[in-house]
């Protein structure tokens, strides 16, 4: 019963309407109506959902206690004002200090007070600059010089040449226009069986991966193609060869795994490294995915395969053993290959693409958040500008998505179909980067026009998980793809990013000798992510948002304004 009441208790939606800073109401074409709500500290509720109508009249009701106004950048945001307009208004019509219409002039001023009052008092500015300033100064540069200055310390940036007195208009990058993209139907049995010639080799090959970045894999076929996204099997491998590969994987899965199995508990009592990571490992196993059928109920065998296949990775791979966030990445992997070996080796192979997250310096996974800044001044330098100046242009909100590939931030067999598209590789090998860009420039007006800070930017990127439309996000992030692919004026870094061109030496950053994966051993201090200059988000698992599942081992959320990152390791 207090389950029940504690379930419903974590879907009430209560807040004062003082706190409200604004809304979104759904798509025309979302099917039922909804509207999330969000508050000024950055908190986002759930949705709240109208099966019955109704959400009209809850906003005109609204509408008694607060002004809100429509977003002009989001025709589905709506913000809540701190005045009223009609007061304002007035007072302008009292004053009479402006020619306009105190109509038109509020509607100006409420959009944008800054070019509404400096358009207002231009002749009072002419009237100054005329009178007390001297008309030329020998120590100014040129315009032209100015121009070519601002262009080489910001790649990408465009100067306005036009001629407005006074002002010199330096605007964002100008990207070509973004291309519409289309996904596709998942990969079925038959396109996957008749790309298999008399041998079982598998034909056109980069065919096959178009498709799946396209619209995935039908469920019926993932176990099978899986094996050959993650390494398991060769691309180019037969049927024989395949057969043979099989039998010697699963005869070295249950040696290695009778290497941990038959350690007596005095040799363990002597092994500090081993107890560690069994100990990580039994905590993180009792609380992965708990709310999946798959997992749930307390002796579930499942749970124990998961646990197994956990301790013999670290036999497997002695160097990194087990860190927290590793047993999110196999929960997926088992319950679509529901076999304990074919689970195992499936699961080395995506380790092998993401072992670079866990590294105990984290070079990896500061790389890939430097990546992700260097895509939005490009892309973006407006949102990259105010996160810049709302200590956010480190963007590492963004840690958890990296350091799990969205795991928390989709629903369970969403999670499926977002790794096997970013398995293939296409169109980049850092497409999940662009993804990254892809949700931020969605969540843009509201954390702009909200004007969020440190701390609410962290809760509201962590709240929106589950939230987010993960074909929308897909069919964005591939169109930015395109879109800056086309852009001539593209910096090399950001080329190397996109993989248009081979890396250079110097941007590309393999784990060092000297590097260290982070469950080597697991610290019993928690170890900053940042360097002590910048000031950082926090990784922390003690605290749940509104719409992160119950069992997540990994949150986002800041403590205190000069609050750091921390790891998963205690």
């Amino acid at each position: 019963m207090n389950a029940k009441m504690d379930a419903r208790r974590k879907y009430n939606i209560s807040f004062d309407l003082l706190d409200l800073k604004s809304f979104k109401r759904s798509a025309p074409n979302h099917g039922w109506a909804y509207i999330i709500f969000i508050l000024k500290d950055g908190s986002t509720f759930p949705a709240l959902h109208f099966h019955n109508g109704g959400s009209k009249a809850l906003l005109k009701e609204l509408e008694k206690f607060i002004h809100i106004r429509r977003s002009p950048n989001d025709q589905r945001l709506f913000i809540v004002q701190e005045h009223d307009p009609d007061m304002l208004s007035k007072s302008f019509d009292e004053l009479q200090l402006f020619s306009d219409s105190s109509g038109r002039l509020v509607s100006n001023f409420i959009r944008d007070p800054y070019t509404t009052t400096m358009g207002s008092f231009s002749k009072v500015t002419n009237f100054l600059r005329d009178v007390l300033l001297q008309s030329e100064n020998p120590m100014t540069r040129p315009r032209e010089e100015v121009a070519e200055l601002l262009q080489d310390d910001l790649p990408g940036m465009e100067v306005s040449h036009q001629d407005e007195p006074g002002f010199e208009v330096v605007t964002k990058t100008k990207l070509p226009p973004r291309p519409q993209v289309h996904r596709g139907d998942p990969l079925n049995a038959q396109q996957w069986t008749s790309h298999f010639d008399a041998d079982g080799c598998i034909q056109n090959v980069e065919e096959i991966k178009e498709i799946i970045f396209r619209g995935g894999v039908d469920p019926s076929l993932r176990s099978e193609v899986w094996k050959y996204l993650l390494g398991y099997y060769s691309w180019d491998s037969n049927l024989k060869n395949r057969q043979e590969e099989r039998k010697r994987k699963v005869d070295d899965y249950f040696r290695m795994k009778l290497q941990w199995k038959t350690i007596s508990p005095e040799q363990e009592r002597r092994f500090s490294l081993l107890r560690e990571r069994k100990g990580l490992i039994d905590k993180d196993v009792a609380r992965t995915d708990r709310t999946q059928k798959f997992f749930s109920g307390d002796r579930n065998q499942n749970l124990q395969v998961l646990y197994d296949i956990l301790m013999t990775y670290c036999m497997y791979n002695f160097d990194l053993g087990y860190v927290q966030g590793m047993s999110d990445l196999l929960s997926p992997v088992l319950v679509v290959m529901e076999n304990e070996v074919d689970a195992f080796w499936c699961f080395a192979g995506l380790m092998e693409r993401m072992c670079q997250n866990f590294e105990m310096d984290q070079g990896g996974m500061k790389q890939q958040l430097t990546q992700i800044q260097k895509l939005m001044q490009v892309y973006d330098s407006e949102l990259y500008t105010y996160l810049e100046s709302h200590d956010s242009g480190n963007f590492y909100f963004c840690f958890r998505w990296i350091l799990i590939h969205f795991k928390r931030e989709f629903h369970f067999h969403e999670i499926h179909r977002l790794w096997e598209v970013l398995w293939t590789d296409l169109p980049c090998k850092n497409f999940h980067l662009i993804f990254s860009l892809a949700i931020l420039d969605s969540e843009k007006t509201t954390l702009i026009e909200n004007k969020f800070g440190f701390t609410e930017i962290l809760k509201h990127i962590n709240d929106i998980s589950l939230t987010i439309q993960m074909e929308d996000m897909l069919k964005k992030a591939e169109g930015i793809f395109l879109q800056m692919k086309q852009y001539k004026k593209l910096p090399l870094s950001v080329k190397e990013i996109l993989g248009l061109v081979p890396p250079s030496p110097s941007s590309s950053c393999p784990p060092s000798q000297g590097s260290t994966p982070v469950g080597t051993p697991a610290p019993r201090e928690p170890s900053p992510l940042s360097v002590s200059s910048v000031t950082t988000a926090a990784v922390t698992s003690s605290t749940t948002s509104p719409t992160t599942p119950d069992d997540s081992s990994i949150e986002i959320l800041a403590d205190s304004a000069d609050v750091g990152v921390t790891n998963f390791y205690h």
